[in-house]
């Protein structure tokens, strides 16, 4: 194989920098902030895909993927723990396994959709006994104002 020219080379880094994204443009991208994108590095969730030459994180629309999947799961009150062993069963979904391994990872799967779905449910009772309130107290404050509610 021919060895690649300096211009080359270079243009070979910006193609593979260009797929990436810097630490700032993913907390735009998931509206996470910086301390905890590093936060969810220190404890494993996620690892940038690659790093500049002077250290700086640099990330995939596969990392950004996944920091979504923390981001819907922390408005559930799902742990760091409970996080990470989804991260891993959708991990091990993605890689070429057995048909019982699939079985067992699609069971668990089914497990955290469930939980979910039932964290929904208590967020949308939770919500409602809210709107309750707010508009018991829009009817008192009406009431005692002496403005229609």
């Amino acid at each position: 194989m021919a060895a690649m020219t300096p211009d080359a080379a270079a243009a070979a880094a910006v193609g593979r920098v260009a797929d990436h994204m810097h630490i700032g443009q993913v907390a735009a991208r998931t509206g996470l902030s910086l301390r905890t994108i590093r936060h969810y590095e220190e404890v494993g969730l996620v690892v940038p895909s690659a790093r500049t030459r002077g250290g700086f994180r640099l990330y995939t629309e596969a990392d950004v993927a996944r920091l979504m999947v923390i981001r819907r799961m922390k408005p559930l009150g799902f742990t760091l723990g409970e996080m990470g062993e989804l991260l891993a069963i959708t991990d091990r979904l993605d890689a070429g396994i057995d048909a019982a391994e699939r079985q067992a990872l699609l069971a668990r799967l089914g497990r955290f959709e469930q939980a979910a779905a039932d964290r929904c449910q208590a967020l949308r009772t939770q919500l409602s006994q809210a709107e309750e309130f707010a508009a018991d107290l829009r009817r008192r404050a009406g009431q005692l104002t002496g403005e229609p509610a």
